[in-house]
């Protein structure tokens, strides 16, 4: 459901992937352009809270922002989870300002 209002720049014109591989991850979403990863997470990810967090840190150090949402926020409170997804995109350290993640070159490919 998500990927369907996120696909083909519906949302504001933002290009997100699904399933893209970084690193050691396959991320649900992504945006490169703005630097955003979105995890829709299902119930396994309270029992793997520690696991969420070192991903979550790697990204974070290769200056990705990470939001999450549960499975069940994105079904019920589709519009709220757009929402936010839009106000991350659109809350930029620089307005207008290309983003370079830090990657290796092994990261890259």
């Amino acid at each position: 459901m998500l990927w369907f209002r996120l696909r083909d720049r519906r949302l504001a014109g933002f290009k997100f992937r699904r399933q893209m591989v970084l690193g050691p991850y396959i991320l649900d979403f992504a945006c490169i352009e703005a630097g955003l990863v979105v995890e829709a997470d299902g119930g396994q990810h309270a029992e793997q809270q520690e696991k969420d967090a070192r991903r979550s840190a790697w990204l974070s150090g290769k200056g990705y922002r990470i939001l999450r949402f549960w499975n069940h926020e994105i079904l019920t409170e589709t519009e709220v989870v757009l929402a936010s997804i839009l106000h991350a995109l659109r809350d930029s350290p620089i307005p207008g300002a290309p983003f370079t993640p830090h990657l290796s070159q092994g990261e890259r490919e």
